[in-house]
């Protein structure tokens, strides 16, 4: 006569609690779980601009490469001088096997003294800036200075910003080599994001102004893109483009010969201007953001979302 005992090991088996979908790593790190890092990388920085009170930002792009003034000069020091200030063993100072190779990296450090100027004058202008958006009457805070959180003239930006007591945020970007986010950044408002496109999303769309200092492939494709979403008019907004340092930009881009190849409109050339100065990119700055975002349309009295652009049908 056969047992009547269910002896099926599955019914005796005990089951733990299954993690909640939005508490499973291993989902949310895998592919199929792309589309909610995506999303959270537009709605977590939202929820802190909202947090934050930002309205909108001003945008500082620009070369890492370039340090202030006096650490470029403590370089260079270092480099002429090995006996003087923190100087480093022979062999492990730039090109110190070689003698051509050291000339080059003094030829480097050289140039780093001259285009320090930029770190400098990135920080005044932010400064001023920021000292004037300070001023302006509102529940939220106007035309933040927004940089890509990590050093040269993003350092300085961010660092102008916080010598006049405002708020800055820094949009930073996790690479491989790590670059780290930059001591000047408002703690509240330092973001690290995975996707780029969804950095540029936030660099774009609640930008005011954009000042583009010298810089490299980075800080031309940036460039590039504001002023192609401007030249298309996908955004329903006017966005002021400072191009700082005529004489280096005029050495490294010839816009003019795509207006003379009809690659672009002549009125294409309008959509930038160029500046050489603190005191005069802020008059540029201080004048088309009361002209376009100040007197044309004045915020919505209660208003506490950041202002996202609209795009144009």
């Amino acid at each position: 006569m056969s047992d009547n005992k269910d002896s099926n090991p599955a019914r005796e088996m005990k089951l733990g609690t299954a993690p909640l979908a939005y508490l499973n790593k291993e989902f949310l790190n895998s592919p199929d779980g792309r589309l909610f890092r995506i999303l959270s990388e537009y709605s977590e920085p939202l929820a802190r601009f909202r947090r934050e009170k930002i309205q909108d930002t001003v945008v500082f792009f620009g070369s890492a490469r370039f340090a202030s003034l006096s650490d470029a000069k403590d370089a260079l020091t270092i480099l002429e001088k090995p006996g003087s200030a923190r100087p480093a063993q022979p062999q492990d100072q730039p090109g110190g096997r070689d003698g051509d190779a050291l000339q080059a990296a003094l030829k480097r450090a050289n140039a780093a003294v001259q285009m320090a100027r930029f770190y400098e004058e990135a920080r005044t202008l932010a400064r001023m800036l920021t000292e004037w958006s300070i001023t302006l009457p509102g529940r939220r805070h106007r035309f933040v200075v927004t940089s890509g959180g990590g050093p040269g003239i993003m350092e300085a930006a961010n660092r102008g910003a916080r010598d006049a007591g405002g708020k800055t945020i820094g949009l930073n970007i996790r690479l491989p080599f790590e670059q780290l986010p930059n001591p000047y950044i408002t703690p509240e408002l330092n973001f690290e994001f995975h996707y780029f496109f969804m950095r540029k999303y936030w660099f774009a769309y609640p930008a005011k102004a954009l000042v583009v200092f010298p810089g490299g492939f980075g800080t031309l494709d940036e460039l590039f893109e504001i002023l192609t979403l401007a030249q298309t008019q996908k955004l329903a907004k006017k966005i002021i483009v400072i191009v700082y340092g005529r004489e280096y930009w005029n050495r490294v881009l010839n816009l003019g010969a795509l207006a003379d190849a009809g690659a672009i409109s002549p009125e294409d050339e309008q959509l930038f201007s160029f500046c050489d100065s603190p005191e005069e990119a802020f008059q540029s700055l201080k004048e088309g953001l009361t002209r376009y975002h100040l007197e044309a349309r004045p915020p919505k009295a209660g208003a506490e979302v950041p202002e996202i652009a609209k795009t144009l049908p």
